[in-house]
């Protein structure tokens, strides 16, 4: 009988990014750094955290 591996889950970040992208528009808009800068900021953040998390998904 031949093997199979079981089938791999990758995580996935694009939600992060997303979310990151939001926030930091909404929290842009109530503070002195404006929402465009919030948005790049947000969007930064989210990039940085789903690459974090696809490193960590690449070792198991």
């Amino acid at each position: 009988m031949a093997r199979t591996t079981p089938p791999r889950y990758p995580l996935a970040g694009g939600a992060l990014i997303a979310i990151g992208s939001i926030l930091g528009t909404a929290i842009g808009l109530f503070t002195a750094v404006g929402p465009t800068r919030g948005f790049l900021i947000g969007l930064a953040t989210g990039v940085a955290i789903s690459c974090v998390m696809w490193l960590l998904d690449l070792r198991k």
